[in-house]
């Protein structure tokens, strides 16, 4: 069998080169079905919301590790080279980098046709927040924030924990991102139900998040963007965001390109003020989104070799 972090990287390579086909059938999707699906009967078999919330992150945790080492090991038993072949797609399905700034270019690409309406409803498929009154530079917010949110949950954490634990360890990583997106809202449906959905996400997320920011720094160095304004806005603004982990690489990327994010959004027509991260060095303009998706990707790459180069040396 090939070593866990070459099948990481051919994975990686792969996203790059292709994205997420829409025909082709997502582990995420299935997870997802699966949590929804697990829901009802959960709550009404156990009337603690809690204890229930708590059983089917245990069930669609059991279900999706079982899945994929059941997969894995059938096809090593088949053939070693079926085997390695399983894994690089398994471990392929489960990063979003090319998706990630796919979706940031189309936004870019609507921006510079001059078509605002366009924009904002390709935007939309990013954020939770109404678009229909953005003006340009409100959407390049909305645009730059979700890559540099996403740049966790979507690529460097899935690296992380797939060159720690293969491809079992990815998809039980995104189970764990797909049940805080399914379950882990403030809503008073999910408050409880959804409590350790929440909980489980934002400790895992701990680690990947306080190492990928520092890396935007590095990589803003690389690129020849503003790596001591990532660090130091990084270590100001990153802890105000209201998620723990999320705030640290939004200001890292913030403080890169000079430019400030958070402030007013708007959902469902009632207003929410964001913590502002960042100096208002320039205006956002449309050029900052294809800034901010070639940190993304850069910091992902390096981010890959690092870990897998620690891995190589120490396994």
């Amino acid at each position: 069998m090939m070593r866990i972090e070459y099948q990481v990287i051919l994975a990686f390579a792969l996203d790059l080169l292709l994205g997420d086909p829409r025909w082709l059938p997502h582990p995420v999707k299935g997870i997802g079905r699966l949590a929804l699906a697990l829901e009802s009967p959960l709550r009404r078999a156990i009337r603690n919301e809690r204890a229930a919330g708590i059983a089917a992150v245990l069930a669609v945790l059991g279900a999706t590790g079982l899945a994929a080492y059941a997969l894995v090991a059938g096809a090593v038993a088949w053939h070693p080279a079926a085997g390695n072949a399983v894994s690089i797609v398994l471990l392929y399905t489960c990063f979003a980098g090319r998706d990630l700034a796919g979706h940031g270019s189309r936004v870019h690409q609507a921006l510079a046709a001059g078509d605002l309406p366009e924009a904002r409803r390709r935007v939309a498929m990013l954020v939770g927040r109404d678009t229909d009154r953005l003006d340009e530079p409100e959407v390049v917010r909305g645009t730059v924030e979700s890559i540099a949110e996403n740049m966790v949950d979507g690529v460097t954490a899935p690296v992380l924990f797939a060159v720690l634990g293969g491809p079992v360890g990815a998809l039980l990583y995104k189970a764990v991102n797909t049940l805080d997106s399914t379950f882990g809202y403030k809503s008073a449906r999910y408050l409880r139900f959804g409590w350790a959905s929440a909980r489980l996400d934002d400790a895992v997320n701990y680690l990947p998040a306080r190492l990928t920011a520092p890396l935007v720094a590095l990589t803003a160095a690389l690129l020849g963007l503003r790596p001591a304004g990532a660090w130091r806005i990084f270590r100001r603004d990153g802890r105000a965001h209201p998620s723990p982990n999320s705030g640290l690489t939004e200001a890292a990327v913030a403080g890169a390109l000079g430019v400030q994010l958070g402030g007013l959004n708007y959902y469902f027509g009632e207003p929410s003020e964001r913590p502002r991260m960042g100096d208002p060095a320039q205006p956002l303009r449309r050029g900052h989104i294809r800034q901010a998706s070639r940190l993304m990707l850069c910091t992902s790459a390096l981010a890959l070799l690092l870990c897998a180069g620690i891995r190589h040396f120490l396994v």
